[in-house]
């Protein structure tokens, strides 16, 4: 399906293939869900170059699949389920040793309704990994084994990024996105940091929108670019909005001037709002983004 991304799910577990085939759904995602080791192991080999990610379980046999890719030269993108069931001890599921590469996520049970997240986390990991990166059963001495699988990897790679931009067209830009830039989970430093660039930024659109200056439509091109990656809402926007015309409001009560000019500049949050929410819109099916959430206020 054109514009769908290719999910292939490995699991001996009925509910976890239940939940993920209902989580799964629309337009934007196809899921091939597998409960047998050759089964699996002959669908990726096949379609490796058509998979976009993978999800596992972590049971050692399942596991065992992956290491046997690894050893193949196919690597994907895979998000790996921790199973509440299996008795691993705690310090091995919250620092979990990989085992395919060292962009694999690592997923708890209990937070399997966030997967679709997960998903986008670890198609960005996957793309970011570098040419040199360890790979599971490896040594330090690049034998030549060794050097192909790294070769694989890095075809894999561009074949990825080569096929979310042809066949995702805007989409693609959604998953150069990584999470730990977004503003809600920077540190209360960095947040400031942020809020205070955007707002700097944003000044600079309200004081030259109305000029002759033809760089301006860039300008906001470029401001709801930085927007978007950092997760910006627009709740975000109109409060960096109302914190200006504040600011100028009470300038033009020193000034003993009428504060009614600042009405013209909501033709310039409007324009704003316009850009970030046309990106959202582009990168994003519309049943994964409700509307509301573009005015969420984290």
């Amino acid at each position: 399906m054109y514009g769908s991304l290719s999910i292939c799910l490995f699991s001996y577990r009925e509910t976890i293939s239940q939940t993920l085939t209902g989580l799964l759904v629309g337009e934007r995602y196809r899921l091939h869900d597998f409960c047998d080791k050759l089964q699996f192991t002959d669908f990726v080999e096949t379609y490796k170059e058509q998979l976009d990610c993978l999800i596992v379980t972590n049971e050692p046999e399942i596991l065992a699949v992956l290491e046997q890719l690894s050893k193949e030269g196919i690597f994907l993108p895979v998000i790996v389920i921790q199973l509440e069931s299996l008795n691993f001890s705690k310090k091995e599921v919250e620092n979990p040793v990989y085992c395919y590469h060292s962009a694999e996520i690592y997923l708890p049970q209990p937070q399997v309704a966030e997967i679709i997240s997960h998903i986008e986390q670890a198609i960005a990991n996957y793309l970011t990994l570098a040419p040199s990166c360890p790979l599971p059963m490896t040594t330090t001495t690049q034998t030549e084994e060794a050097q192909n699988r790294h070769y694989f990897l890095m075809l894999q790679q561009r074949r990825l990024a080569e096929k979310l931009k042809e066949r995702l067209d805007y989409l693609g830009v959604y998953y150069r996105r990584n999470p730990k830039d977004f503003y809600r989970n920077l540190n209360e430093k960095k947040k400031r940091e942020v809020f205070q660039e955007l707002s700097l930024e944003y000044r600079n659109i309200i004081l030259n929108y109305f000029s002759d200056d033809k760089s301006i439509e860039t300008e906001v091109d470029e401001f709801a670019n930085k927007a978007f990656f950092s997760d910006f809402s627009v709740s975000q926007i109109l409060e960096i909005h109302m914190l200006l015309m504040d600011e100028f409001a009470q300038q033009l009560k020193l000034e003993g001037r009428s504060e009614e000019i600042l009405l013209d500049y909501r033709l310039a949050l409007i324009d704003t709002i316009a850009h970030l929410c046309e990106m959202y819109r582009r990168s994003i099916p519309r049943e994964d983004l409700p509307f509301e959430l573009l005015f969420r206020k984290d």
